[in-house]
């Protein structure tokens, strides 16, 4: 297994609050270890594939729609709570996280290990951009994304 790192940020950057996983991996330019993949994706799940294929470790960041909706609060999430979490409405996308995972899950292209980092987001108009309450979440979205990073080359080096 290599000791690839990916970190793909989810969104559209022309959305509003769904370019909060772009935003993301723009905020986590020097911050994490030479060699880690930070990579942007429109969301579709045959891109995110190839996106994570060969990685032992990935971290996606993602826009998420919740009712009641709390713009800027951050959820860490399993692949099997992002499948949950995600499938269908959830997602602001057309086929969203949920698809991926299960499309890669039956064609056992899931990575040994899978960390969803998502906010909460309010407005996905075109056009529009980041709300105050997504910027000001920003930071601690980063934070938790380069700690995640970490703790994977962590994992690795003990191997």
């Amino acid at each position: 297994m290599s000791a690839r790192v990916v970190v793909i940020g989810v969104g559209n950057p022309l959305r509003g609050d769904d370019g909060v996983g772009p935003a993301a991996v723009e905020a986590l330019r020097g911050r994490v270890p030479d060699g880690t993949v930070l990579a942007v994706s429109d969301g579709e799940p045959a891109r995110m594939l190839d996106l994570w294929r060969g990685a032992d470790t990935v971290v996606v960041v993602e826009a998420l729609r919740a009712r009641p909706s709390r713009p800027g609060q951050l959820h860490t999430l399993t692949v099997a709570d992002a499948a949950a979490r995600t499938a269908g409405a959830a997602s602001t996308h057309a086929l969203g996280l949920g698809e991926c995972l299960a499309l890669a899950e039956a064609l056992d292209q899931l990575p040994s290990s899978l960390v969803v980092h998502a906010m909460e987001v309010a407005d996905v108009e075109l056009g529009a951009r980041l709300s105050e309450a997504v910027r000001s979440a920003l930071p601690g979205l980063a934070d938790r994304v380069a700690a995640s990073v970490r703790q994977a080359y962590e994992r690795n080096h003990e191997r």
